[in-house]
């Protein structure tokens, strides 16, 4: 059964594929969800939390694909991190290919106003934290940061694909991606190198130097 959470997405999401992000606003979403905007506010106080909240819906639906590690089907031991964030990755596009106006429709605010586009931004790492844990990678210290960060410029960059891409398998996002990822491990396989194990040769932090 719908609850007043998923009527107020649905609408929210509705209303802004059809007119843009920018001139919907929360009175729209309530009257289109059948909800007073008091309660709409309780739920969603601003569009910011709509945005997030459709983050999450998808976040979810690409992490009940993952399987337990002791099942099974748990995956194949001999995958890399590339090949397991590519999957993840694509069942995030498939997830979000009925959703590709909306989408588009928040790209297109955020383009516009750098002010949303930092609002976003902490749902979109979180987003891109739950991919990484997903593929088996670490989204945790220095490392996981820096993924987190190369896998929002990766989203970015590809999801200006996935926007024209008309292809029933998103063969052309599935290339786009694939491409960025190469990239991406090559310049992680030089972090390893030569800062990870420069930091493991250096000696440790006297107590009064560590950082706090």
């Amino acid at each position: 059964m719908t609850n007043a959470h998923d009527t107020a997405l649905d609408a929210f999401l509705g209303l802004i594929a059809d007119k843009g992000y920018m001139p919907v606003t929360l009175r729209d979403v309530a009257d289109a969800a059948g909800l007073s905007l008091a309660e709409l506010y309780r739920r969603y106080p601003d569009k910011i939390a709509l945005v997030a909240a459709f983050m999450a819906r998808i976040d979810a639906e690409v992490l009940a694909g993952v399987p337990r590690r002791n099942d099974a089907n748990g995956g194949d031991p001999e995958e890399t991190a590339r090949d397991r964030l590519f999957d993840v990755l694509m069942r995030r596009y498939d997830a979000l290919k009925p959703h590709r106006l909306a989408l588009r429709a928040i790209r297109r605010a955020g383009t516009r106003d750098p002010l949303l586009a930092l609002a976003i931004g902490p749902a979109l790492r979180r987003s891109m934290a739950a991919m990484l844990e997903a593929a088996s990678v670490s989204s945790d210290g220095l490392s996981g940061a820096l993924r987190q960060n190369g896998l929002v410029a990766i989203h970015y960059a590809v999801a200006r694909v996935f926007d024209r891409d008309e292809t029933v398998d998103l063969s052309k996002t599935m290339s786009a991606l694939d491409g960025r990822l190469k990239t991406a491990e090559k310049w992680a396989q030089l972090f390893d190198k030569y800062v990870i194990s420069a930091d493991t040769r250096s000696p440790p932090l006297r107590p009064d130097t560590r950082a706090t």
